[in-house]
């Protein structure tokens, strides 16, 4: 039996979190963390319609899904398609979505041991959209197994570029990273990394428990005035950070910036057994939190630091940002699938989609020509 439930509360954590893996932000209670917050649910825009393959009254499979009543917070963006819906007299939202919210992060988004239980899931989100009059289903950013499955099911693949660190054989320290890159590179970031020391500003990576309360309320006035900065709303809210810390607290890591013992910026993120997610960054700039490169020192070199420390092997710089790729990181293909129930709307969407993801492989093969590590001829 497959059907939504309400909340993630409804849905049995143990089982859930097997199902799940150990990426923290698909954890039980984290998406638990984002509702008792508020930040999902009631006039968020995100309302929780969890999907859930029953069988025998155990959890088989699940799947992530929110009704939306707005596209904020994803990361694929849809709202041209929007557009032309209210052009035409349509309305857009609601829709289903597939996804954690706020978190361009890839990973899996049907929760399920085998392909069977896969497609099961994904038939039965299908369904919902369709009887409930939702204008489209969207699986945002899901792996490959969840993408044969939507394919299976009929629905439209979207591709973007995402910027992750990959750690490579021999690489130990920062130094040794560092040797990979192009001369003009390595001179670069040294000098990057020269300007914050030389601007007095001192920075402390905090890991799990040793992130307190203070750190946390700093963090969160630099989350806000980054927002502010660019005339949005956070998503977020504090109760949220202290929430998904204390259910999961070696999940986190923050990076802190001092100056004369005064923290003046900070960067977050979360860490899994292989990987890191860089998330948020901030600064208080009427506090001295201008200093030039330290927005790369905080979300970058420290992140790549702390991969390198602690055996992860990749690093992931979220959304958007070809800063990245003279910085070490390389592009990396991520993945959607959309269905839209107006079959005319849905005939023009996946013409569009056929030419764009042709534009996004050129783009992936021309960033790949300009990779910032040396090769043999570079002769340092």
């Amino acid at each position: 039996m497959i059907r939504p439930h309400a909340t993630i509360a409804e849905l049995p954590a143990a089982d859930w979190d097997a199902l799940a893996g150990d990426a923290p932000m698909l954890r039980h209670a984290f998406l638990d963390a984002l509702e008792q917050s508020g930040c999902v649910g009631g006039d968020s825009g995100w309302q929780p319609s969890h999907l859930a393959l029953w069988r025998d009254g155990t959890l088989r499979a699940a799947m992530p899904l929110y009704i939306k009543q707005h596209s904020y917070g994803e990361y694929v963006f849809d709202w041209a398609w929007a557009r032309a819906y209210t052009e035409h007299g349509l309305s857009y939202y609601p829709k289903l979505v597939g996804a954690v919210p706020f978190t361009p992060l890839p990973g899996p988004r049907l929760l399920a041991r085998d392909d069977a239980d896969r497609l099961a899931l994904i038939r039965g989100a299908l369904e919902l959209a369709d009887q409930g009059g939702m204008s489209s289903l969207h699986l945002l950013f899901g792996d490959d197994a969840d993408l044969a499955a939507c394919d299976a099911a009929g629905m439209t693949r979207r591709e973007q570029v995402q910027f992750h660190w990959q750690r490579q054989p021999g690489w130990h320290d920062f130094d040794d990273f560092l040797d990979s890159l192009s001369r003009d590179k390595r001179r670069k970031i040294r000098q990057e990394r020269r300007k914050v020391t030389e601007a007095g500003v001192r920075v402390r990576r905090k890991l799990g428990r040793q992130i307190g309360a203070d750190d946390w309320a700093f963090f969160m006035r630099c989350y806000d005035s980054t927002y502010r900065e660019h005339r949005s709303t956070p998503y977020l809210n504090l109760d949220f950070f202290l929430r998904a810390h204390a259910a999961q607290p070696d999940a986190w890591v923050m990076a802190l910036a001092y100056r004369d013992d005064a923290p003046i910026a900070a960067a977050l993120n979360l860490a899994g057994p292989t990987r890191l997610y860089g998330r948020y960054w901030g600064a208080q700039w009427d506090a001295g939190g201008w200093v030039p490169g330290l927005h790369f020192e905080l979300c970058y070199y420290q992140g790549i630091e702390h991969a390198l420390a602690n055996g992860l092997d990749t690093v992931e710089g979220g959304a958007q940002g070809e800063h990245k790729l003279a910085r070490g990181f390389s592009p990396v293909m991520t993945h959607s699938a959309h269905w839209l129930a107006h079959p005319a709307f849905a005939d023009a969407v996946e013409r569009f989609l056929d030419r764009e993801r042709r534009l996004v492989g050129a783009y992936h093969d021309e960033l790949n020509a300009h990779l910032p590590f040396r090769v043999e001829q570079d002769g340092t």
